[in-house]
């Protein structure tokens, strides 16, 4: 997989959209660091395609594990009065 820098991959995206059409991913850092890869839409659904049950990003919340007393979870009682003032006009 090629790795380009942020920078040289705006400067070069037809050749980096170019690269991953032909079937190779490539990789962008930001300051250093793997930030995207950039793949055909073709790779891309079948990466879908092979893990059809996978969960998305809210049932992965939904399943973490709950302690036993997360339904009686109460606020604090206010400290202090929140009601609006009154105002002379």
């Amino acid at each position: 997989m090629t790795t380009w820098q942020l920078q040289d991959a705006k400067n070069r995206f037809s050749a980096v959209v170019d690269a991953a059409l032909a079937g190779e991913p490539q990789q962008v850092t930001r300051r250093g660091k793997p930030a995207v890869v950039v793949l055909a839409v073709s790779e891309y659904e079948r990466l879908c395609r092979d893990q059809p049950n996978a969960p998305n990003f809210v049932d992965h919340l939904l399943a973490i594990p709950k302690a036993p007393d997360d339904d009686a979870f109460e606020l604090p009682p206010r400290t202090r009065d929140y009601s609006p003032r009154k105002i002379d006009f």
